[in-house]
């Protein structure tokens, strides 16, 4: 991504991220105070006003400073190419009112449950009797691709 600098007398600093399909305008103003814009097709879209307090804030949520994502490419997963996520059930789901067993998750999609959070309680290991509801998340093993079968299972 190419950033273009400019300095804007009287103003402050402009800086314009270039994506490809559109800008990220940034206006520094002398007094503290940014601008962030989108430009798209010459024409500008004033997306918010930030203090310098608040900037310097999502500044760091934005780099990672409060959470650091997992590139998942560039990670050697202890599990081999398993991993772990939650998956919500809704209401609608032909999982929600059945037991495990009835739902037969793993036979349908290859992934495993391996507990169930229901509101604040977790139930782990949860039996084949074990009955799912609209709203519970399933806490699951498998690959991205089991996983993404579950999701289309359980949001039905």
């Amino acid at each position: 991504m190419k950033v273009y600098e400019t300095s804007i007398p009287g103003v402050g600093r402009k800086y314009e991220l270039d994506r490809g399909t559109d800008r990220l305008v940034v206006l520094l103003r002398h007094d503290g105070e940014r601008e962030l814009y989108r430009r798209m097709d010459d024409e500008n879209e004033k997306l918010l006003d930030l203090a310098g307090a608040e900037a310097r804030k999502l500044a760091t949520i934005l780099a990672g400073g409060y959470f650091q994502p997992v590139e998942h490419d560039a990670v050697e997963l202890p599990l081999g190419d398993a991993i772990i996520e939650w998956v919500d059930v809704t209401d609608a789901s032909p999982l929600s009112g059945s037991t495990l067993d009835e739902a037969a998750i793993r036979g349908e999609t290859g992934a495993t449950v391996i507990a169930v959070q229901r509101a604040r309680e977790t139930h782990p290991a949860p039996d084949s009797d074990f009955e799912v509801r609209g709203d519970d998340a399933l806490v699951a093993v498998g690959t991205r691709e089991e996983l993404a079968d579950l999701a289309r299972l359980a949001e039905r």
